[in-house]
Parts: C-alpha cells; sequence; structure tokens
C-alpha cells in the first residue's frame, strides 16, 4: 500500500508581517499626499492657498495680480501711517515714506502665492493645511531706504547731542561764579535704524525709541565749593599771636579781595574721585605770610654773663630770651581750614625756642673753670670815630658763650655795622682807595678776637687779612712790633667773616674789655682748659715792596694851594705764620697763615691853580714815604696806620 504525505503550511513571521503593514502603510500616506498635493495644487492652480494673509489682508484664493492689486488699494500704511520717535517729553512724527519705506505689493503677492508651493512635499503640505487650519501672516517686502531715514534721524540727532560739560568753578574779582555740569547725550543713530525697520515690518502705526547713549561728566556738582568759597570771602581775615604779650605785633587784617586774590580752585582725585577743591594758594599765602614772619620771629638769646676770677662764679649781666620762629607750613594749614569752617579770626602757630644758656646756666653746668686765653690789642693815634667804632663793636662779644664743637661766625654777632646802631664814619678801605666810610676800626675788634683764638689753641675756620699792612695791627704795649705782621684780620659781614671753632667739650665764655686810655682792646675766653698750648714761628715782613710814589690830583672843592691827604703810603709785604697745637705734650694740630700786603700809594688832593705841589707836600708833610715824619705832621705815623678795610 503506497502512503503520501502532504507538507504542513508554515506560518508568516510576524517581523515580516509588521514591516510589509508599515511598508504598505508608509505608501499609502505617501500617495494620500501625493493625490492632496496634486488635488489642491490643481484646485488652485495660479492662486493663493486659503488662509494666507499678508499684512492682515487676506488674499485666499487670488492669482498674485489680483493680490497685488488689493494690498495696493487696501494697505496705505507706507503713506498715512505714523511714525513717533521719542526721547523724554520731545516727540516727533513722521510717516513710514518720509522714513524711506516703500511696499512693493507685487512681491509680496509672489511671497503669498509662494506659501505652499516651495520646500519638500511634506513643508509644502504642512505650510497648506496650516494655512487651511489657521491664517499664516505673510511678512510684506518693504524697500527701505536708509539714506532717508538716516538723513532725517541725523536731523534728530543733532538737536538732541550735546557734549558732556564738567562742573566748573572760577572767582571773578571777589564774586564766586559756579556752572554746573551737563551729561553728555548723543543719538546712535545705526541702533534706531536697525530698529525701526524691524518695527516697520508690523505695518501699524509704532513709536520708536530714540537709541540715545548718556556720558555723564567726571565732576556734576560744585554747590559745595561754591558755598565754600563765598563763605570764605564773606569778611575779612584777621591773623594775629595765639597769646599776643604787650609789645607783640599784630593783628593783621586782610579784605575780602585779597583773600579772593590768593584763592585756587583746583581738581583734585580723592579715591578715584574728581572733586573741586578750595582753598588758598600755597605760594600766596606763604608771600603773604612772609612779612608777618619777620615782625614776628626773633632769635631765642642767650643770657650773658662774666666770671667773677675771685669767686669762679658766673655773674648775670643780661637775660636771656625765648626765641619764636612761625611755623608757616602750620599757619597756612591753620588759616585754610578755619576758612573752611567759615572762622575768620586765625591765630598764628609759633614754635618757641628755647635760649641754650638760660639766667640759671652756672659755671660748673657750663664746663667754665678758668681764663683759657687772653689777647690785648693797641690803637695809639686813633680818632674818636674809631675808638667809638671799636667800643661799640667790642661790647657786642662782652659775656657771649660759645658752645661746645661750634663754629663760630663773628659776623653774626656782629650784625649790622651802621649809623643807626651807633657806629661813626671812619677810615676804611673802599675798592683801591680809603675813605670814610660807616664801621672804620672793627677790624681792631676782629683782629683782637683772632689772637685770642690763636693762642688759644682753637682751630681757625676763616680769616681774612688787610689788603696792605696796618701799624695799628703792628702795636704792642710800648712800640710797634714788625713780627706782628700777619697777625690782622678783617671783617666786612656777611661777605668777610671771621670764624673760629670751639673743639672741646666745654661752653666757652668770652669778655671784651675796652680801654679808652691805653686805647687798648682785651679779650678773654673763659672755659675749662683740656692741656692745649700754642707755639708758633712768625717771619716778619719780607718781600718787602716799596709803596708807588705819591698821586696827585685836582679837586675843585679845594681852593688854591690847599692840599688834602686823602691816602698814606704803605709798603707792600709778604709775612707767614706756623703755629703748633700741643696737647698734654703732644702734637694737637698745626696749621699756617700766609699774608701778603699790595704796596699802598699815598693820595693828595689840591685846589685848581695851586703851582707846584710837591713842593706844598713836602712843606706841608702829606704825602710822604711810608713811617716817616716831619715838624708839620708828627702824627703822620699814625695816618698811615689807618689804611685798612674797616679800621
Amino acid at each position: 500500500m503506497t502512503a503520501y504525505s502532504q507538507p504542513y503550511p508554515r506560518p508568516f513571521p510576524r517581523a515580516a508581517q509588521f514591516f510589509t503593514a508599515l511598508t504598505l502603510g508608509f505608501g499609502a500616506f505617501l500617495l494620500f499626499i501625493f493625490a492632496w498635493t496634486l488635488g489642491y495644487q490643481l484646485l488652485y492652480a495660479g492662486r493663493i492657498f486659503p488662509g494666507v494673509t499678508v499684512a492682515g489682508v487676506n488674499l485666499s484664493g487670488l492669482t498674485p495680480s489680483e493680490a497685488a492689486l488689493k494690498l495696493n488699494q487696501t494697505l496705505s500704511f507706507p503713506v498715512s501711517g505714523r511714525i513717533l520717535f521719542r526721547d523724554g517729553a520731545n516727540v516727533w512724527q513722521a510717516s513710514p515714506v518720509e522714513l524711506g519705506m516703500v511696499f512693493d505689493a507685487s512681491a509680496s503677492a509672489q511671497t503669498a502665492y509662494r506659501l505652499g508651493r516651495s520646500g519638500n512635499p511634506f513643508r509644502a503640505v504642512a505650510d497648506q493645511m496650516k494655512a487651511r487650519k489657521s491664517t499664516v501672516n505673510v511678512a510684506p517686502v518693504i524697500i527701505f531706504d536708509q539714506r532717508l531715514a538716516y538723513a532725517y534721524v541725523n536731523n534728530l540727532a543733532a538737536a538732541i547731542n550735546r557734549p558732556a560739560q564738567e562742573a566748573s568753578l572760577k572767582i571773578e574779582g571777589i564774586n564766586v561764579i559756579a556752572q554746573a555740569g551737563q551729561v553728555g547725550r548723543r543719538v546712535d543713530v545705526d541702533a534706531t535704524l536697525t530698529l525701526l525697520s524691524a518695527q516697520l515690518q508690523a505695518f501699524r502705526d509704532i513709536e520708536t525709541p530714540l537709541m540715545v547713549i548718556e556720558s555723564p561728566p567726571t565732576l556734576m556738582d560744585v554747590s559745595a565749593q561754591e558755598a565754600m568759597a563765598r563763605q570764605m570771602l564773606s569778611a575779612p581775615l584777621q591773623l594775629s599771636l595765639a597769646n599776643p604779650a604787650a609789645g607783640d605785633p599784630g593783628p593783621w587784617v586782610y579784605d575780602s579781595a585779597t583773600i579772593a586774590s590768593m584763592l585756587t580752585v583746583k581738581r583734585v582725585d580723592v579715591n578715584g574721585q574728581s572733586q573741586i577743591q578750595v582753598g588758598l594758594e600755597a605760594g600766596a599765602l606763604a608771600q603773604l605770610l612772609t612779612p608777618i614772619s619777620s615782625q614776628v620771629d626773633r632769635k631765642s638769646k642767650n643770657a650773658k654773663f662774666y666770671f667773677d676770677d675771685a669767686t669762679k662764679q658766673l655773674v648775670l649781666i643780661e637775660n636771656s630770651a625765648v626765641g619764636r620762629v612761625t611755623d608757616v607750613p602750620a599757619s597756612m594749614t591753620a588759616i585754610n581750614d578755619a576758612l573752611m569752617r567759615g572762622e575768620h579770626a586765625v591765630a598764628l602757630i609759633v614754635k618757641e625756642e628755647q635760649p641754650s644758656v638760660a639766667d640759671t646756666s652756672t659755671a660748673e653746668s657750663l664746663g667754665i673753670r678758668e681764663l683759657v686765653s687772653s689777647q690785648t690789642s693797641y690803637f695809639r693815634g686813633s680818632n674818636a670815630e674809631r675808638m667809638q667804632n671799636i667800643q661799640i663793636a667790642a661790647a657786642r662779644f662782652h659775656g657771649v658763650f660759645v658752645a661746645p664743637g661750634e663754629t663760630y661766625s663773628m659776623g653774626a654777632t656782629l650784625g649790622d655795622v651802621s649809623l643807626d646802631n651807633g657806629f661813626a664814619e671812619a677810615w676804611i678801605i673802599y675798592g683801591n682807595r680809603t675813605i670814610k666810610g660807616v664801621g672804620g676800626g672793627v677790624c681792631q675788634v676782629s683782629t683782637t678776637l683772632f689772637r685770642t683764638a690763636f693762642f688759644g689753641g682753637f682751630p681757625i675756620a676763616e680769616r681774612h687779612s688787610h689788603a696792605y699792612r696796618v701799624s695799628y695791627y703792628e702795636q704792642n704795649a710800648t712800640t710797634r712790633d714788625p713780627m706782628l705782621a700777619g697777625m690782622d684780620a678783617t671783617v666786612y659781614f656777611p661777605l668777610v667773616d671771621f670764624k673760629f671753632v670751639n673743639d672741646t667739650p666745654y661752653w666757652l665764655l668770652m669778655e671784651t674789655y675796652f680801654n679808652p686810655t691805653a686805647q687798648s682792646l682785651t679779650w678773654k675766653f673763659y672755659s675749662t682748659s683740656d692741656g692745649r698750648s700754642v707755639t708758633y714761628d712768625a717771619s716778619g715782613p719780607r718781600n718787602i715792596t716799596p709803596a708807588p710814589a705819591p698821586l696827585f690830583e685836582v679837586n675843585p672843592d679845594l681852593k688854591k694851594n690847599e692840599l688834602k691827604q686823602v691816602d698814606w703810603a704803605a709798603d707792600g709785604a709778604d709775612a707767614s705764620i706756623v703755629r703748633t697745637v700741643w696737647k698734654n705734650g703732644a702734637v694737637h694740630f698745626s696749621d699756617s697763615f700766609n699774608t701778603h700786603y699790595e704796596p699802598w700809594q699815598a693820595v693828595c688832593q689840591y685846589g685848581p691853580d695851586t703851582e707846584d705841589v710837591e713842593k706844598l707836600a713836602k712843606k706841608d708833610g702829606k704825602c710822604l714815604p711810608p713811617f716817616s715824619f716831619s715838624p708839620q705832621n708828627t702824627f703822620s705815623y699814625f695816618w698811615t696806620s689807618i689804611l685798612e678795610l674797616f679800621l
């Protein structure tokens, strides 16, 4: 028996079934899309799809030309629209066409027509369906001539733009003139046009804010400084000493005009902030205080003593005085601060300077125990005026102290040599002639001090000799000693000074004694001896050069045969002195003093028409060679001796 078998049918795979269904569904969807697109395109062939608008104007079913006509008839915004520009409270109005806006209806209609027809089919179908379901507004096509808009906005900017202005303050006379600051403003034309271009797309009346950039000044307000300046000028300024005593200077009053002339206004930076500062100009204020300082300031004055050799104590002969100095910088600050507070009465800032030697000082406290040097010079033959000058000048040094280590200036103590200070006119050297001048004879004092410091073993810091030999300075107690040549010193302060150094650790007290009878001056140094002593070698006059022949000159103020000698002859010479200062048996230091004396010419003046002047001079004993004597002029020796600088 034959058997037959039939294969059992195998089931179709589920994945394949799903894929097949998906493929068939997608194909059906594409077919639907194609059919819809084709049908919709055929239905609205040459016409704008439903639901499409331009600037709110419905163009559904219209051909592009019909749509362009409708847009031109409907949209009058470019001509009748209003564009408002605003800047704060200021408003300007313009039409779109004035700003260069032109509406292109044909291009706008074509844009509407292309909606649903451009792009891929899916996008086209989506646009068609969206327009059909809900309106799709197509932006109108606008031609925007920015040249017109730029010109319009730029014209507005011309009225709005302004530079930033700094606040200012100035003084005119006694008037204070203030100007507030101003914020700078500038219309950003490009930014404004960008905003305008975007807003015009809405095709409706709009308000466009002008884009303004503001630039504030660094200094806006000076009202506080203005008030301060007015306050400073509101009353006169009065300066005075804080606690004036009887006889003190002041007060000093300055009117508003004077204050205004010194008032300055300047910009300063305070913590990165610019500010206006009002105050009195430092230079002008210092100039104002200078004459006040000269009245207020006074040097402290040491007490003056003499040393009592019997008791070894100091005896007070003149009280000390406290000095004071105007502190100009501090006073300037005080004045400015007071004026800023509205105060016009200001006390000057004055510092006191205590004297180094008070009235209560003792010999022990100053280290003054004994006489350490004493010298006497002689001036026999001096006239009354010369002796008066010697006495007045020497008295200024009596009781004066020299501090340890101090370089002492004789000129500083001598001060002003004038008729007002009691000095008389006597013979001095001026230029190359001997003339009458105030203070002739003062060099007798400087010469005596020089010798006292010399033989005391003190270093000489500055010394100047006379132009030629003066016999006064070569006198000893009884006669003339030429070995004293080179031991003179002249002063003509402040140009010529004599200085020595107190190089000891002790104070030094100076005493001067004028003897009109003996015609002598004695100078004493009191201190504590440190064991120093002095030896010296003097050359005396050498390299002597004879005086020139006398000079005779006419003086129209003299009578005929009247003769007057106005300068005296002196031989020139050189002199050198070597000094050795010993201290406790060893050389402490040595120094030398080299002096050159010029030969000096005698000068006689005679009246007009005088004959044989030289014979007349010999007869009268005038214009003789140095150190000559005659019965007619027994004092010619002494006249020769007055040839000096400040005799």
